[in-house]
């Protein structure tokens, strides 16, 4: 189920390259930076734009409810919006919970 994880952010990544004026997320790694400031690429705009679409895209996907923008998460010692592997992670861990 990870790697399915990683693949659905990668690809929505990819697609969402412009929409989120990222160029860098058009060649996508499991170590692209996310959140900029975290060093990353993305927004505060950018980022609340790809946790809605990831909540959309794996509750289709998977078939369950998730939030991903939770007190949770917020609590988070290392944020999972540091980069796409941790996002994955954090994220598989969730739906495991559920």
């Amino acid at each position: 189920m990870k790697e399915n994880i990683e693949e659905l952010i990668l690809n929505h990544l990819k697609e969402s390259a412009d929409e989120f004026e990222a160029q860098e997320l058009k060649n996508a790694t499991l170590e692209t930076k996310l959140y900029t400031g975290l060093g990353g690429v993305l927004d505060s705009l950018a980022l609340v734009s790809l946790v809605s679409d990831l909540e959309e895209l794996l509750s289709q996907k998977f078939g369950k409810e998730i939030i991903l923008a939770d007190e949770k998460m917020m609590s988070v010692k290392n944020s999972p919006f540091k980069d796409v592997k941790s996002l994955a992670a954090y994220i598989h861990k969730t739906l495991e919970s559920l």
